[in-house]
């Protein structure tokens, strides 16, 4: 019997009616709007058309999306008295940095000079540290976007077997921060667990699957455990087309339930941003 495919649009379009619910009600309260800044430094195509993309999906929602375009040669010095400026101004609530940036600015350094508060993608040393203590507002949000699906199937996650397959700062290592705090007892898989040739069978006991490798059909049918629940983080582009680190085809025959790539972590990681200006919002106003 094949998997139920969780589908990211769906869920991308139930998480907006709610959280707009819950916008239009506090900024009603408040009288002010919700403002987020994002700071574009060069003129990167795909970098351009994802912030376009996510202003389109902050005025859904009634959040001013700010465009902060600062030149290709601008230096780290420039960009970070943007950040001194924006993290004192009380009418913007989120700031964000978009990737990639020129070679010669260090995104760590520009991430961590943000405010906290207005940390919207949470991957400062600050926020990644409340989320280790499980006090973090500011969940960074392709890992929030992969719980949101976890939630959505609607079972008890108490005490269920998690594998995170990648180890990464903005992914792997947040995510299984996130399954403890529910509960599950979680295992990181990496490069080092494959050399050792005992990947697969980590995978096998794995009642949740969450593949954020970066290796196209990396994960196999035969690995997975029948029933479990397949959380796809992948994006790679293969002959033109996009695919993830999931054998998708072959393990939606075995699994449970099972993420699709495209549509299905990617729309609910927008949402999360927003979601993220919003609890900026509440920080700084209420």
């Amino acid at each position: 019997m094949s998997a139920k495919i969780l589908d990211g649009k769906l869920l991308a379009v139930h998480l907006k009616e709610q959280l707009k619910h819950d916008i239009d009600t506090v900024v009603k309260a408040k009288g002010q709007h919700i403002a987020i800044a994002s700071i574009i430094v060069g003129k990167d195509p795909a970098g351009l058309s994802y912030a376009l993309s996510q202003q389109k999906t902050a005025q859904s929602l009634g959040i001013n999306y700010q465009l902060q375009e600062l030149p290709e040669n601008a230096t780290k010095e420039q960009v970070l008295s943007l950040i001194a400026r924006l993290n004192n101004d009380v009418n913007v609530h989120g700031i964000m940095v978009n990737k990639p940036l020129p070679v010669h600015i260090d995104f760590s350094i520009l991430i961590n000079a943000l405010a906290p508060d207005k940390d919207v993608e949470g991957m400062s040393l600050n926020n990644l540290g409340r989320l280790f203590i499980g006090k973090s507002h500011m969940i960074p949000c392709t890992a929030a976007a992969a719980m949101a699906h976890l939630h959505s199937v609607g079972i008890d996650l108490k005490g269920k077997e998690a594998v995170v397959i990648g180890r990464s700062d903005i992914v792997g290592k947040p995510l299984a921060l996130l399954l403890l705090q529910e509960h599950i007892t979680t295992t990181i898989c990496h490069s080092a667990t494959s050399r050792a040739g005992k990947l697969d069978g980590h995978i096998k006991r794995a009642d949740i699957l969450i593949a954020a490798i970066g290796q196209p059909l990396f994960v196999k049918s035969d690995w997975i455990k029948p029933g479990a629940i397949v959380i796809d983080v992948g994006i790679n582009h293969v002959d033109g087309k996009l695919t993830g680190d999931v054998d998708f085809d072959l393990v939606k025959e075995k699994a449970g339930y099972i993420t699709p790539v495209p549509g299905g972590v990617g729309p609910v990681t927008s949402v999360m941003l927003m979601h993220n200006a919003f609890e900026a919002y509440k920080c700084q106003k209420l």
